[in-house]
């Protein structure tokens, strides 16, 4: 149980470590199956999978996390955000041990759907507890480091394959990498006892003054509960709380009907251009390599690993310009470079000579650099920054739904789809991407220093969906400058629930 030894930054640091291992740790799982599906002993453990087989046991992750985020929206109020972090996280040890021991293929797809239960119950929770625990000003440097941390988990688990791939033809060459997950989840589970509970949480279940004695903790050293700057965050939280309270959740049947608040048309933008092809690629990276260009399999995990290296550093930039340059215009160069990249994957495929290899490889390196810069940091913010605060709760869980269903079509049809599609398969994505950017342009409204009141406003003088606001807000000054949302105005315990639309849009990595 939470004793209040730690306070102050050290708190605050101590909270986002937790969740930064958890983000690591997302990032981790995506990779690590691509870093070792293709290695000798485990295609000899499991009968030489074919296609189809691949898929399932890669793709059925992505439907257990689906079935996992379900349960969270379920749970996650009865739980509290440390008690679903802490059942998610166990969940996760269990499906570790199972994929760790697994010798026959029924239960590598059992432990997978396990595995991913217990991530998808903490990709809602985490974002909505670091989100709930901190400065509402903080958060879009938490939501760049939230992205970059899943990315640097992608080249550290094939990094590790690579390294472990040196022990073929034991298994340990492919159990190891996968057991290593379980090397976050020890401190996850190890720290997070010595953390408190969400502020936010505790008022919503009326535990206000749990909620004061967590908010002095987090001011720091010197801060008691009668202090007033802590009373005053107390009071906007309280206050947030029972604003919901009084507007009540929407039904399911609201927020699929159009009406005056376009509630169905901010669902389908929210749902954000997901179908890019990036988990086509990062899901299956290094088979990617060996299959479309015949490199040795330990030259395509280099280079998957060098790969990933790259996009964790240039995730970073999108913080310097997101907010500049407005979400509309960086979503729809994005997408337009993206087509490109992919356009021009094919054509280095078609001609399929040792010059043109290289230089798909070098596409597929401008593909990653060039989505992290528009259309990764848009997918974080924009359904959060569009969604009316009656139907946000369910949005989001649309929007959490949506995203996992698509990874399991995508990722469960790749491995088929290089063998059958050849570079086609490049095509399907090309177009993808390249229709966003006439979508974007008519349909998307700018987010950009627009408050959630701005946004409500915007959509009802819109006509046939067509929208007018095509720039950003006006720059604000002085106090005005941290109040882009509702949520910003509220210190601490801002919108969580938004915030896991935001995690989990970044999860396209």
């Amino acid at each position: 149980m939470w004793k209040k030894t730690v306070t102050g930054s050290a708190l605050r640091g101590s909270i986002a470590a937790i969740c930064g291992i958890a983000f690591l740790l997302f990032g981790y799982d995506q990779g690590v199956l691509g870093a070792v599906i293709s290695l000798p002993s485990f295609r000899d453990e499991f009968d030489n999978p074919n296609r189809n087989l691949e898929g399932i046991i890669a793709a059925i992750y992505d439907l257990g996390c689906f079935f996992g985020a379900v349960v969270a929206f379920l749970t996650a109020d009865r739980w509290g955000r440390k008690g679903s972090i802490a059942y998610g996280s166990w969940i996760m040890v269990v499906g570790t041990i199972l994929q760790t021991t697994a010798t026959e293929k029924i239960q590598m797809i059992i432990s997978r759907i396990v595995t991913g239960i217990g991530n998808g119950i903490n990709t809602v929770n985490v974002p909505i507890w670091q989100a709930e625990s901190f400065k509402s000003q903080n958060r879009g440097a938490m939501l760049v480091i939230q992205s970059a941390l899943i990315a640097l988990g992608h080249p550290l688990s094939t990094f590790m394959g690579l390294a472990s791939s040196q022990a073929e033809p034991s298994s340990f060459s492919w159990r190891w990498p996968i057991a290593f997950q379980g090397f976050f989840l020890v401190i996850i589970l190890c720290v997070l006892p010595f953390l408190p509970e969400s502020p936010r949480w505790l008022v919503s279940h009326d535990r206000v003054e749990e909620a004061t004695v967590v908010f002095a903790a987090l001011e720091g050293k010197t801060a008691t509960v009668n202090d007033e700057k802590v009373l005053r965050e107390r009071d906007m939280v309280v206050a947030s709380v029972q604003q919901e309270r009084e507007l009540g959740e929407a039904s399911w049947s609201e927020v699929f009907t159009e009406g005056k608040n376009r509630n169905i048309s901010r669902v389908l933008l929210g749902a954000g251009p997901y179908m890019s092809g990036i988990n086509s690629l990062a899901y299956f990276l290094p088979i990617t390599f060996e299959r479309n260009i015949g490199l040795d399999p330990q030259l395509a995990l280099i280079i998957s690993g060098v790969l990933g290296v790259q996009y964790f550093l240039v995730s970073w930039l999108p913080y310097f310009f997101i907010e500049r340059a407005g979400r509309r215009l960086v979503l729809m160069l994005s997408a337009a470079g993206c087509a490109f990249c992919m356009v021009m994957i094919t054509v280095m495929l078609e001609i399929n000579t040792y010059a043109s290899n290289w230089v798909f490889v070098a596409f597929c390196f401008l593909f990653f650099d060039i989505f992290s810069w528009g259309i990764l940091p848009v997918s974080w913010m924009y359904a959060s920054e569009i969604m009316p605060l009656r139907t946000r709760n369910k949005g989001v869980a649309l929007g959490v739904g949506s995203h996992w269903l698509s990874n399991f079509v995508v990722v469960y049809v790749t491995p088929g789809a290089i063998d059958n599609l050849g570079p086609n398969l490049y095509v399907i994505w090309a177009v993808l991407n390249a229709s966003f950017v006439p979508i974007t342009y008519f349909f998307y409204p700018e987010t950009a220093r627009r408050s959630l009141e701005d946004m409500d406003q915007v959509f009802l003088n819109e006509r046939f969906g067509i929208t007018k606001c095509k720039k950003p807000g006006p720059k604000k000054s002085g106090m005005d400058s941290n109040s882009d949302s509702d949520a910003e105005r509220v210190p601490y315990g801002g919108d969580g629930k938004a915030a896991a639309q935001s995690f989990m849009a970044t999860s396209v990595m």
